[in-house]
């Protein structure tokens, strides 16, 4: 089974910490702002591959790391 990465974009304080550690390069800034007023970041789907540096580098909790049907990228 592949992973990868899901974010709760409301919990996000937009530190880029997880930008700086994702070797795929898919986390970048979405140009938005959430409730809270922060510019958070968003995953690029297609290039995640569910490696968990974003989910343990975040001081917020904002990731989790899923199980997803398909093949193994």
């Amino acid at each position: 089974m592949a992973k990868k990465a899901i974010m709760n974009l409301e919990k996000c304080k937009g530190c880029d910490l997880c930008i700086g550690v994702c070797t795929p390069n898919a986390i970048q800034k979405s140009g938005t702002s959430n409730k809270k007023g922060f510019d958070y970041v968003a995953i690029v789907d297609a290039k995640c591959n569910g490696c968990g540096a974003c989910y343990l580098i975040c001081p917020d909790c904002c990731f989790t790391i899923i199980e997803t049907a398909g093949s193994a990228r």
